[in-house]
């Protein structure tokens, strides 16, 4: 954060006030020699949002695949040398919905048709709630600046990876990219996130095989559709103990009941 003295107006009369602002930064990520793309981001965790953005496009399979990984945080620059070669990315990108014209390289449709979640992972909507009651007093910067988004990895026992970035997508980015160094399973975990949920975000998601998404805000009616079509709990609009559920409701209400009956028998 950065402290920038703002003309404060109350009531007619003016004030020069100290303010905190977030920070934002263009990362270049450059891929064995190729300049990839450039995000605008939080200077923050740029390990984790390299590998995290690398992963949730479609661009590596598996971290073993990245042979090295320089950050250079003074000209903010990544260079990246993977396994393979890019060829079949350089002409596939798309523009998404996300702050500063974030971009991915692949359609979110082909990622649907290839993945279709299980019902084996299962919570209680006042997990969900538990969960979001904790999220949203996770950043510090958030309360001060108003200025970032925040995403986050949970578990049933809580939040285990909490990221803050200018950008929703930069936030989910960074989250995936410290589990994936921490090789943490996600088929058994749910994603929180400050944002909006487009198509975008729900394909990212899914490309992680995370079974939940829960958001405060309001999913795009192509995130519904991808999200009922590969089998993902969509859950927005989560305030206090209420919730809209637009996919995947039987991980709430069907397959839980089931387990609590089996529990007591």
């Amino acid at each position: 954060m950065e402290t920038m003295d703002v003309l404060e107006i109350r009531d007619g009369s003016s004030t020069s006030t100290p303010r905190s602002v977030s920070e934002e930064v263009p990362l270049t990520i450059e891929v064995n020699d190729h300049e990839l793309a450039t995000l605008l981001c939080s200077p923050d965790h740029l390990r984790n949002l390299v590998a995290g953005f690398l992963y949730t496009s479609g661009i590596i399979a598996d971290v073993s695949s990245v042979n090295t990984l320089i950050i250079d945080a003074e000209r903010f620059h990544a260079s990246v040398r993977i396994d393979g070669t890019l060829d079949e990315f350089v002409f596939k990108r798309i523009y998404t919905s996300g702050c500063g014209k974030g971009v991915i390289f692949h359609n979110p449709v082909d990622v649907m048709h290839k993945t279709r979640m299980d019902d084996r992972f299962c919570l209680k909507p006042q997990e969900i709630t538990s969960l979001m009651r904790a999220f949203t007093h996770g950043s510090s910067e958030h309360s001060r600046t108003r200025g970032v988004h925040s995403g986050a990895l949970a578990s049933h026992e809580g939040i285990l990876i909490f990221r803050d970035d200018i950008g929703r997508h930069n936030a989910l980015d960074k989250v995936i990219g410290e589990a994936l160094d921490q090789s943490l399973s996600l088929n058994d975990k749910v994603f929180l996130t400050t944002g909006r949920i487009s198509s975008e975000i729900l394909s990212k998601v899914l490309r992680c095989r995370i079974p939940v998404l829960a958001a405060l805000g309001s999913p795009t009616n192509q995130a519904v559709k991808l999200a009922r079509m590969a089998n993902l709990t969509l859950i927005s609009h989560v305030r206090g103990s209420k919730m809209d559920v637009f996919s995947g409701d039987s991980r709430l209400i069907g397959e839980c009941r089931v387990q609590e009956k089996e529990d007591h028998q």
